[in-house]
């Protein structure tokens, strides 16, 4: 049973790898070394909610308005005496502080407190293609590429670790950042790049 799903899995990642390399033809996107692969203009510092993450808001000394909550996929939440509030793109700060003005209405000075417990497709990295165990890894601020690297159980004895490339969607269409993993591996930390949520690193096959 593992081994058949060892392969299944392997197969999904190939078809994976595919359509991104097809629709990377297709598209006029641009490919720049890693060292010029720019962060996304809307990134935060911080983490940024998106949909599909689930909230845990606590507001303090009042259980019965507090609620565990899926962020829906217009990007919104609701919460007993706040509905319809935009939580995608704001920090778990933000969208705290903004709940603190709308239950203010029924609460003297409300303390209110948004913690992620788990995240969505948006909020996540994939690595696909020749690793060990291809998959998607929750993002955190300062992840890097090195780090889902180790994540997916390392490049397996087939990949061409110094063509992969990390692809990102930005504002202004498709960037596919090439980076270098087998010179990552002995030690090229320029090739260690910051990873963001949405990213995807395809590690192709070596060509025999």
């Amino acid at each position: 049973m593992v081994e058949f799903e060892s392969k299944n899995m392997r197969l999904g990642a190939g078809l994976l790898v595919s359509a991104l390399m097809l629709g990377g033809c297709a598209s006029s996107g641009v490919t720049v070394d890693a060292e010029q692969c720019e962060a996304p203009s809307n990134q935060s510092e911080e983490y940024q909610i998106g949909p599909g993450d689930t909230l845990n808001v606590v507001v303090w000394r009042n259980d019965e308005i507090s609620a565990i909550v899926p962020v829906r996929p217009d990007g919104k939440i609701s919460t007993p005496l706040v509905d319809d509030m935009r939580a995608a793109g704001k920090t778990p700060s933000e969208l705290a502080a903004d709940m603190e003005v709308v239950l203010g209405e029924y609460i003297r000075t409300p303390d209110v407190s948004v913690i992620v417990t788990g995240q969505g497709a948006s909020n996540q990295i994939q690595i696909v293609g020749e690793v060990v165990v291809p998959q998607s890894l929750s993002y955190r601020a300062g992840i890097r590429v090195l780090d889902i690297v180790v994540g997916a159980g390392g490049m397996d004895e087939f990949a061409a670790g110094n063509r992969a490339n990390l692809i990102r969607e930005t504002e202004s269409g498709q960037l596919k950042c090439r980076v270098r993993i087998k010179d990552l591996m002995a030690g090229d930390m320029s090739q260690n790049i910051l990873v963001f949520p949405g990213d995807v690193l395809v590690i192709p096959e070596s060509r025999f």
